[in-house]
């Protein structure tokens, strides 16, 4: 069902079970699956493609030009998964040439009002990003991912898996997956503990990667912590993970207890 006051270009795809509000606008090249449903006041252009069961709220702004003053109108796209919930005044923008071309969102995530996601940021799936939080550019967030309101999240910075991020959090530094982070300038808290619980871990697992967290921040020099780690903690798929996410490449320092200092 179209509302009758909405302008929508006949080059739109939009499935026969979605429906659109009042005063929503929708350009040539997106794409709407199925039982999407946009309330009304919504802007969507560009290339963009929503998944299907994304709910998107009244004032949200999808697929509009990117906040990047290289951007000169090329074709990039946005990709957006099923089962969203885009709140009000919640802003996404497609990607750039330089960072890829792509911005995409997984599943089941849940942006709050006012959230905002940059150009090539890449978004896993079932993370919730609270009022009032933009990601900067090219910025990577992994499954399950929580990240309290107001907190601000720099271009190019990674959060692992499962970790969250307290309110009002300023984030400058890669955080490791089951990680706590917070403060003004970002540091490391501890682990999720709680979320690891409620994700169904198992209390062996959760102990072992609380006892490697010790060896591998027991001082500034990380790659020496962890070349020091033994056989036992390696075979934790938990411990495995964070020595991936620290190992691999990255732009940003890694989070860590002493980057309060």
């Amino acid at each position: 069902m179209i509302d009758k006051n909405s302008i929508i270009h006949q080059d739109a795809k939009i499935s026969d079970s979605a429906e659109i509000g009042p005063y929503v606008v929708i350009g040539p090249k997106v794409e709407i699956g199925n039982k999407v449903k946009v309330y009304s006041h919504v802007s969507i252009s560009g290339n963009t493609k929503i998944g299907d069961g994304t709910l998107i709220f009244p004032f949200a702004s999808i697929g509009n030009p990117p906040q990047d003053l290289k951007y000169d109108g090329e074709e990039t796209k946005l990709e957006i998964g099923k089962n969203n919930k885009i709140r009000e005044y919640v802003t996404i923008n497609p990607g750039t040439l330089n960072g890829g071309g792509l911005t995409k969102i997984g599943d089941n995530c849940l942006f709050m009002i006012s959230s905002h996601i940059a150009h090539d940021c890449n978004v896993g799936n079932n993370v919730i990003i609270a009022n009032n939080v933009p990601l900067g550019g090219h910025v990577t967030i992994e499954d399950n991912v929580v990240i309290g309101g107001n907190s601000a999240v720099q271009q190019f910075t990674r959060i692992g898996k499962l970790a969250m991020i307290g309110g009002m959090t300023g984030v400058l530094h890669d955080v490791i997956p089951y990680g706590l982070s917070i403060g003004n300038r970002n540091y490391l808290q501890g682990l999720n503990l709680i979320g690891l619980r409620r994700a169904n871990f198992e209390n062996k697992d959760i102990l072992g990667l609380t006892e490697a967290y010790k060896e591998i921040f027991a001082s500034k020099n990380l790659t020496d912590n962890l070349s020091k780690l033994n056989g036992e903690f390696k075979q934790n798929q938990l411990v495995k993970d964070v020595i991936e996410f620290i190992t691999k490449g990255k732009k940003r320092s890694i989070c860590t207890p002493f980057s309060k200092e």
